[in-house]
């Protein structure tokens, strides 16, 4: 309990920095001009680091142990920050977008080999018993999103009250303590790295876990390719008149909807076992619900998008708000059931590997995800954006679909 304990803080604190990041990056960059497509540009690489990292990572991991992957994560983290901190404004455009791009590739590994070691952390950590398994991760993976919510918020004030570079400085000071903390507490629990670990084996051949992964990484294109760019350039160009008190007042509302967004999904994912009542069902059963939880996803954003290609109404963005926490409700749900799948279809022996895997998957579909939010939005503004997210959704029902029990290959 105390591993799991220690574990949790640490992501807790990575998390918070990170979703600072991405909203300090995000805002400080559309204030400065740059298209939806060029803003979409600085976090693909972020993405993409992700999709490599996470196929390697639990190879590392299974090599060298989950403390050594926790820790190098952490150290990744502040590294960015303080490269971050170097961007001059007097930079060309192309320039800054290079740099960023770059230090957000950093960033973008250090944060999935902090996910990686703190999820599958869980499966060796968590007692046995019926249902703990689904509700320690659960708990883990909810939380931390609860955290990351805050960050949003965190950023967007951050920017607000002291400017870009301030800011940066001061979360890679405050990461740099908790990383001294953690390795100094951290009791004994997790596992040590295995010499006979090949990078060979990180390649998944259980059919479950392939189509688990496909599902994931279609559901999280589904949300990032609105979530990303698409969302947050369309409220500051409602809400920001371009003047320097409305720019400012549109940060912080940007980074509150991004907030209570991200802090939502995280209690409903937390909550997850006792919403689904999932305690002491069958394997089985929980797929099932996998299923329909799936199909619940895709009619809310074609729904969204069809309301949009209407005539500009007062009500509109209201009811657009409205529906993406309904989306996000869903999508908590589906997210925390593939959470506790992956880690119920793997071994202990192999986890670090399949939880690897399924965070490449992962990662894959949030770099699709971004890279379709700034060039739907930029296309075809909102409507595009939404009903590109409809049209993942539905992939990742159909994926989910062949998740049976049965498909053990």
């Amino acid at each position: 309990m105390r591993a799991y304990g220690a574990v949790t803080a640490a992501y807790w604190a990575f998390m918070l920095s990170d979703g600072a990041l991405r909203m300090l990056v995000l805002l400080h960059f559309n204030a400065l001009g740059f298209t939806p497509v060029q803003l979409a540009w600085l976090f693909l690489l972020y993405e993409l680091a992700g999709v490599v990292t996470n196929l390697y990572a639990g190879f590392l991991a299974a090599r060298f142990g989950l403390a050594a992957t926790l820790y190098l994560g952490l150290g990744l983290q502040i590294a960015a920050l303080v490269a971050l901190a170097q961007l001059d404004p007097g930079w060309s455009i192309a320039a800054s977008v290079i740099f960023v791009t770059a230090v957000q590739g950093v960033s973008g590994v250090a944060k999935d080999l902090a996910k990686m070691s703190s999820k599958s952390a869980v499966k060796v950590l968590a007692p046995a018993g019926e249902g703990v398994l689904f509700a320690w991760v659960a708990l883990l993976t909810g939380s931390k999103n609860a955290v990351k919510g805050l960050g949003f918020l965190l950023g967007a004030a951050l920017l607000a009250w002291f400017g870009f570079q301030t800011a940066i400085w001061g979360m890679a000071g405050v990461l740099a303590a908790i990383l001294l903390a953690i390795a100094a507490f951290l009791p004994k629990g997790l596992p040590m790295g295995r010499k006979e670990a090949k990078v060979t084996q990180v390649w998944s051949h259980n059919l479950r876990i392939n189509r688990l992964s496909l599902a994931r990484m279609f559901l999280f294109g589904a949300r990032d390719v609105w979530f990303v760019v698409g969302i947050p350039v369309y409220f500051q160009s409602v809400l920001s008149d371009g003047s320097p008190d409305s720019r400012r007042a549109a940060f912080f509302l940007i980074g509150g909807f991004m907030a209570v967004w991200t802090i939502a999904y995280g209690v409903v994912q937390a909550g997850a076992p006792r919403l689904l009542k999932a305690r002491g069902l069958p394997e089985p059963a929980i797929i099932a619900k996998a299923v329909v939880w799936a199909g619940l996803l895709v009619p809310i954003p074609l729904t969204l998008a069809a309301l949009a290609l209407l005539p500009a109404a007062p009500w509109f963005t209201a009811v657009l708000v409205a529906g993406l926490l309904l989306f996000g409700f869903v999508f908590a749900i589906n997210s925390a059931v593939h959470s506790y799948l992956i880690l119920a279809f793997t071994s202990a022996e192999r986890v670090t590997m399949d939880v690897g895997f399924y965070y490449m998957a992962n990662a894959a579909g949030r770099l699709m995800g971004t890279a379709l939010s700034g060039l739907s939005y930029q296309i075809g503004g909102l409507p595009l954006c939404l009903a590109t997210a409809g049209v993942l959704a539905g992939a990742s029902w159909l994926a989910v679909r062949r998740l049976t029990p049965q498909a053990t290959g």
